[in-house]
């Protein structure tokens, strides 16, 4: 079997596999293409991806010539034409809103994996690259709002004085949420953390933050690990809780998402007018529509004087170790699906091979998606 390594859109900094990961599915008897300039932004060259023994061509001619196609982002309009009915591709697809494209693979009997609809189970951990992502956005966050902000994050004692840490409320105690409340502890920052889900306060208590706690939410536990909706009531008493902590702080990080939906709203344009001048929001949800009123995707909007920046790509900025955790989540995947004589083995019985899958044989066959598209 022979599978294909794409380069990224301009302005995408990531590479799905970087040599190291190249070498291993080569030990797994898989032979390897690569588009020239793949792993350029990632500090890649393409002589190491031919040491790793891959062999680096044109865009065509790894499409044509591979089984099985990876990318980290959807594929562009000519890389979808270019694939071949039958062909297997994987990549994160973004099914729930990236309506097209799956009409188009199933029209096509394109055999797709999106790698961010991955089940969200013990065995499917070491593949979960949202986590990963989410993980390298969180650290991110900090530092660029650590480079944003006008006033220091640790407390300092001085010849001119005390100088107070700031503080810091983070919107969200998932894995980018509590990765931000790590990295802002150890910068010094006083953080105060919100989540729906009660059962996450015991891990932001022991990173160091301060948990929000707002009574009445609901806490789905066959959600897999995600916030869900909540009540009008609850959303209320939210709201007055989140304004009443977001106007005492100097950054606002946002992460909190809910899978297949827009971005809940936790940050009204009213919040924004009573904090200081200044402060920072960073919304990492900006690509579903942002946690906080004002976002913008890919901008950053001054709203009397605070700083919102909408950035939902920060990984990109981390191109070579954000790589690399995105291809080792892939490898972990591909395992489930390459015998040992490295041949495609699509296993419908295993839980997380069909529950990964969108198309297949002209049809999709994720139910979830299959729901969303009607």
């Amino acid at each position: 079997m022979t599978i294909g390594i794409l380069k990224e859109i301009e302005g995408e900094n990531r590479v799905a596999m970087l040599p190291e990961s190249v070498a291993t599915l080569v030990k797994m008897n898989v032979a390897v293409l690569v588009e020239k300039g793949a792993g350029e932004r990632a500090f890649a060259s393409d002589t190491e991806y031919e040491q790793a023994g891959a062999k680096v061509d044109t865009k065509p001619n790894v499409i044509a010539g591979s089984d099985l196609v990876i990318k980290i982002n959807p594929p562009e309009k000519e890389e979808t034409a270019l694939l071949k009915d039958g062909q297997v591709f994987m990549a994160v697809m973004n099914p729930y809103f990236n309506h097209e494209l799956v009409k188009e693979m199933a029209a096509k009997s394109i055999t797709s994996f999106s790698l961010d609809v991955v089940p969200r189970t013990s065995r499917a951990q070491a593949m979960d690259i949202l986590s990963s992502m989410a993980t390298v956005a969180g650290y991110k966050a900090v530092l660029t709002a650590a480079n944003t902000l006008p006033k220091f994050f640790p407390m300092f004692m001085t010849a001119a004085g005390t100088i107070k840490p700031a503080n810091m409320l983070i919107l969200g105690a998932g894995v980018a949420g509590l990765q931000a409340i790590a990295t802002s502890r150890k910068l010094g920052a006083v953080v105060y953390v919100f989540d729906v889900r009660a059962a996450v306060k015991e891990e932001v208590v022991g990173l160091g933050g301060k948990f929000v706690e707002v009574e009445g939410a609901v806490d789905d536990k066959t959600a897999g690990g995600y916030a869900v909706e909540q009540t009008e009531e609850f959303k209320q008493r939210q709201a007055q809780s989140i304004h009443d902590q977001a106007v005492k702080s100097d950054v606002v990080i946002c992460t909190a998402q809910i899978p297949g939906r827009n971005a809940p709203l936790l940050l009204r344009t009213a919040t924004v007018e009573a904090m200081r001048p200044g402060s920072v929001i960073i919304d990492l949800a900006a690509s579903t529509g942002g946690n906080c009123e004002l976002t913008k995707n890919n901008e950053t909007v001054i709203h009397n004087g605070v700083k919102i920046i909408g950035n939902s790509q920060l990984p990109t900025d981390m191109p070579t170790d954000a790589s690399r955790m995105f291809g080792k989540n892939v490898i972990n995947f591909l395992k489930l699906i390459i015998t040992k004589e490295g041949s495609l083995n699509l296993n419908w019985e295993d839980d997380i091979v069909k529950g990964t899958a969108v198309t297949h044989g002209k049809e999709i066959v994720h139910e979830r998606v299959k729901g969303v598209i009607g």
